[in-house]
């Protein structure tokens, strides 16, 4: 297990990890279209990570479509993508041994006005998540940053994972950013920051960004919501 304060050499392999998925995501992209399956774009995924310096995933990939999105741990099906479907995808990659982990949901065509407040829900709390992270806060209090908000907008009990956790030479670490959780963040750690809503047989809104304490989010990637629609 890697140390609990990342150096360095060893933050700048996991930058190198961010940005092999950063790239892999603009990919997924362009490449998606309807009639695709979520076991598709999954093997595009893995695909696209080994041949751009990946040395594999980091964890099994995550695609889900439509009420697919309210599993947290969905597994890839044959499942076809159709218009008005909201899609998760929560991947990473390896490199030099670390660890990334990023997820984002987008929009496949038009979506209902409740959709699009689910995810404007999900997007302010993980905004807030990421500006709160920083030296100094508990690890409870910054899985409450943004639970409260989920909570205040009454999908509280609909938010059923932790906000995030360590990442290094295995993708689950200390610190674990949880309720309970009294361990205070210090510059050098690595965590992520993923709030989710699950409404089962609906939908789901995960979104999810490493950071590292001291310097911020990693991705380069924005969190708004993106559209395709062709």
């Amino acid at each position: 297990m890697s140390e609990i304060i990342k150096n360095a050499e060893q933050i700048a392999l996991i930058k190198r990890a961010v940005k092999i998925i950063d790239d892999c995501y603009e990919a997924v992209l362009k490449e998606v279209k309807g009639g695709m399956s979520e076991i598709e774009i999954a093997n595009f995924i893995e695909k696209f990570v080994i041949t751009h310096g990946g040395e594999g995933l980091s964890f099994d990939t995550i695609v889900a479509f439509g009420a697919g999105g309210a599993e947290p741990h969905h597994v890839p099906t044959d499942k076809k993508l159709e218009k008005g479907m909201l899609v998760t995808i929560d991947m990473g990659a390896v490199y030099g041994g670390y660890c990334s982990d990023f997820t984002r949901t987008f929009a496949y065509g038009e979506i209902s006005d409740k959709q699009r407040e689910i995810y404007d829900i999900v997007y302010e709390a993980q905004k807030r998540g990421v500006e709160a992270t920083k030296a100094g806060i508990s690890c409870h209090d910054l899985d409450a940053v943004c639970r409260d908000y989920i909570t205040e907008k009454g999908y509280g009990d609909k938010f059923i994972h932790t906000t995030g956790h360590g990442v290094g030479r295995l993708i689950h670490e200390d610190p674990r950013v949880g309720k309970g959780t009294g361990t205070l963040l210090e510059n050098g750690m690595v965590v992520t920051i993923e709030p989710g809503i699950y409404l089962e047989g609906e939908m789901g809104v995960r979104i999810e960004d490493t950071l590292v304490v001291g310097e911020g989010k990693l991705s380069a990637l924005d969190t708004k919501l993106i559209t395709i629609d062709r």
